[in-house]
């Protein structure tokens, strides 16, 4: 985590830290624009799935959000799904910064959307 700034690492603490408690498939977090950090894992219910950065950025829409700094997701993946990436760029726009991780917090590639 040494190439991330530091509120990037805090996502990346975040998500690790969520990903954890609750033994889900991904843990995800994203700052938002205001500096408001959301931090939630995998839903994998029978009545419904969620990936843990679609929940992230739903959870920024709800709370008043107008957009999207940074975004991390951590998980055994090799890359981030395109779901992932079309729910950030329709609403964090162009330019933010998506980490991807392994489930221990290595950040194994950078990007934007």
């Amino acid at each position: 985590m040494s190439d991330l700034t530091a509120e990037d690492a805090k996502l990346v603490t975040l998500a690790r830290a969520t990903r954890a408690r609750t033994r889900a498939a991904e843990g995800a977090a994203v700052r938002d624009s205001d500096g408001r950090t959301y931090a939630a894992a995998t839903v994998a219910l029978p009545s419904l799935a969620v990936s843990a950065l679609q929940v992230c950025v739903a959870m920024a829409v709800a709370a008043g959000s107008q957009g999207l700094e940074a975004a991390v997701v951590l998980g055994e993946a090799d890359e981030v799904a395109a779901a992932d990436l079309a729910a950030l760029r329709e609403f964090g726009g162009p330019g933010v910064v998506v980490h991807r991780g392994d489930p221990r917090g290595t950040v194994a590639a950078t990007s934007t959307t």
